[in-house]
């Protein structure tokens, strides 16, 4: 009878479900049983805003191997819309499980309509032009936020730009008030609706690697020329690579927004990029287990080491030069490649003597 074998891809899949509803779990019972802080309760909705920002961003700089410095724009995006869209459906949607369901669908849609736009001519560039333009329109993306003005009444939704100039009928309410953001959010995003994204993120991701558009993706990763001369059409993967990675970003926003009392554009600054850039590398390019695990790490390490909060973003940029020297010195490639080696022929060794006996 033959055994039923999973290839190394699909066991490390497997792995990384199984890590994500193991966490789920254990911190769900510490959470209801009371076994955890305050302050960490209040981390879990953030952490998978970041989890899933991790994954969306290592989607295209670890799969489709370009450098995007512009996310926190998508981020905000998802944050600016679906905020909107829970506080104008307050009324006529009275569970706020549906509403937060809405919410990111409309965050996740607008955002992707956003990474089409930016992808047309952007996703022509390559290496250092690409993060420069990505930057710029993460930049733009946030100003236009800190100049908008949104307000609601019994007509519906009202848009102003620059000033405020808009006259609200009796019992009308801004929405959005410019630099100052939004303030008084329903917190209706839950720790649930968190590892929903988070597995649905997954499940995105991983289905379209293992497809052929994945590898065709990873195959403009790998050599672009080669790539083109077999005839794969490098502006459609490319661009299915970002607009995804764009749309499960503005999913995220909405979940951190959602689950904030107030939120203003400056949250989704440079800083904010760089962030998420570095969960990424240090989690290990095209890894998504080591993203969930850097995102988680270095969102609540903050919380817990108050005390050195001022010198976070110092400690991020150290460790991010550390790894990109690490993983580039071939002495230290070849001493884990050995280590390894090693245990992997520790395994055969016992694997072999177990069938032997």
């Amino acid at each position: 009878m033959k055994r039923l074998t999973l290839s190394k891809t699909s066991r490390t899949n497997f792995l990384t479900y199984l890590l994500v509803v193991v966490a789920f779990l254990v911190l769900n019972t510490m959470a209801e049983g009371g076994n955890m802080s305050r302050a960490l309760r209040g981390q879990l909705v953030p952490i998978c805003a970041y989890v899933t920002m991790a994954l969306a961003l290592n989607l295209t700089v670890g799969v489709l191997g370009e450098l995007s410095l512009g996310h926190a724009g998508f981020m905000s995006v998802g944050a600016f819309v679906g905020a909107v869209a829970a506080n104008a459906l307050r009324d006529s949607v009275a569970s706020d499980p549906l509403r937060l369901f809405i919410a990111m669908a409309l965050g996740a849609i607008f955002a992707a309509i956003a990474g089409a736009l930016i992808g047309i001519p952007v996703l022509r560039l390559n290496g250092d032009y690409l993060a420069i333009v990505t930057l710029a329109f993460g930049e733009i993306i946030k100003t236009l936020f800190e100049n908008l003005y949104v307000g609601f009444d019994a007509k519906g939704l009202h848009f102003d730009f620059l000033t405020n100039e808009m006259i609200l009928a009796q019992g009308g309410r801004m929405i959005v008030n410019g630099p100052m953001g939004i303030s008084g959010i329903s917190k209706i995003s839950t720790f649930l609706g968190g590892f929903l994204l988070i597995m649905v993120a997954l499940v995105v991701i991983f289905n379209l690697v293992g497809s052929r558009s994945g590898r065709a993706i990873m195959a403009l990763r790998d050599n672009r020329i080669a790539a083109e001369s077999v005839g794969i059409n490098v502006t459609k993967y490319k661009m299915m690579a970002f607009v995804i990675s764009a749309a499960l970003a503005g999913a995220a926003g909405t979940l951190f927004a959602l689950g904030q009392n107030a939120i203003t554009a400056s949250k989704f600054d440079f800083n904010q990029s760089i962030l998420i850039l570095v969960f990424v590398v240090l989690g290990g390019q095209g890894r998504m287990w080591g993203s969930i695990i850097a995102a988680a790490a270095l969102t609540v390490l903050p919380e817990l080491l108050r005390e050195f909060s001022e010198y976070r973003m110092l400690v991020y940029a150290i460790v991010l030069i550390l790894v990109m020297l690490a993983t580039n010195n071939p002495t230290i490639q070849n001493f884990f490649q050995g280590v390894s080696s090693k245990v992997k022929n520790i395994f055969k060794k016992n694997k072999k003597t177990k069938e032997g006996k």
